[in-house]
């Protein structure tokens, strides 16, 4: 099933913290991906990134503005990607 070529990837979800990022987040982790993220943190309150607990479902995060190109580039050179999903606006 395609589904099945999910598990054990690694996965970075830039804007992982907004809305759509954080169900893809939820999504991919529980198709058993190994999940990365790259974002700001929405001003909204409540946060759907808090409500449903996407750090504790990420490998590793960084909260950091897409446009920081050192940061970006330190943390994929960390995370090792296997697929990117850019989300971040």
């Amino acid at each position: 099933m395609l589904l099945d070529r999910f598990a054990g990837r690694r996965v970075l979800i830039t804007g992982h913290a907004g809305f759509k990022g954080a169900w893809l987040t939820l999504l991919l982790h529980s198709l058993g991906a190994k999940v990365y993220g790259y974002s700001l943190l929405p001003n909204s309150k409540p946060r759907l990134y808090d409500v449903i607990g996407v750090a504790q479902l990420l490998q590793d995060e960084c909260i950091a503005d897409i446009r920081d190109i050192r940061q970006l580039r330190a943390f994929m050179q960390r995370s090792a990607p296997e697929l990117v999903l850019h989300l971040a606006a």
